[in-house]
């Protein structure tokens, strides 16, 4: 990856929309601890719940935000943003199993501050990295999948010259450019599209670089985008 640009299209109807992107090279993926991870897991669950206080799920705010963002773009029918499937396993008193220390921190993340996250290995990206609308028919093989599942036409995905990263913001990965224990570099973005939800996200910035300073003994690159700095 080259650059990460995010189109016009996106921002005329997300105006507001800030995705807060960190760089992470020379790290060791593969070093696991599953015992720290399933405690920062359960942990960021438990500090999860604070962002659903309304009995019935869907009436909360941080996923009404995310449904009404999802109607105003083609969507495959049931698609979810990333931060509602999480929120929905922990509504459920569900487990979270760790996957890989990039995955599981940015988790964590988000389950702590109620955004979507989401990371990609840089090394598979070719060119340039763009956060925009789909003309429909980009290839994509969804994670666990081998045959391709192409974007919709209008809907809002990540892509670069080869196909689609990901689709309907963070809500269906690529296995071309999935986070796995052999990954060295890598991208991570946390999605804001109003000004409450960008508080929160350039504090998961914060927590999300620290953590990976400490974990990875790396210096992170930061960068905020929006539609004055796309």
């Amino acid at each position: 990856m080259n650059q990460l640009i995010i189109d016009d299209a996106f921002f005329n109807i997300f105006p507001d929309a800030k995705i807060y992107t960190i760089i992470a090279r020379g790290i060791d993926n593969s070093k696991r601890d599953e015992a720290l991870f399933t405690e920062q897991l359960n942990a960021a669950k438990k500090l999860s719940l604070n962002y659903l206080p309304l009995e019935n799920f869907s009436d909360n705010v941080v996923i009404q935000e995310w449904r009404d963002a999802f109607k105003q773009f083609k969507t495959k029918k049931g698609a979810r943003s990333s931060i509602e499937a999480l929120l929905k396993r922990a509504h459920q008193d569900r487990d979270f199993n760790p996957i890989n220390p990039l995955v599981d921190l940015y988790n964590s993340i988000s389950l702590t501050y109620a955004v979507p996250c989401g990371g990609e290995d840089l090394s598979k990206i070719e060119g340039t990295m763009h956060l925009g609308i789909a003309q429909g028919g980009e290839d994509f093989i969804p994670l666990g999948e081998t045959e391709s599942a192409p974007a919709l036409e209008n809907e809002v995905i990540y892509y670069d010259e080869t196909g689609a990263i990901c689709r309907c913001f963070n809500w269906r990965e690529a296995q071309r450019t999935m986070l796995t224990e052999n990954t060295t570099e890598a991208i991570l973005v946390i999605e804001a599209i109003n000004a409450s939800q960008s508080e929160r996200a350039e504090s998961a910035m914060n927590a999300l670089i620290e953590n990976i300073e400490s974990y990875f003994n790396v210096t992170c690159e930061y960068k905020v985008i929006s539609k004055k700095q796309p």
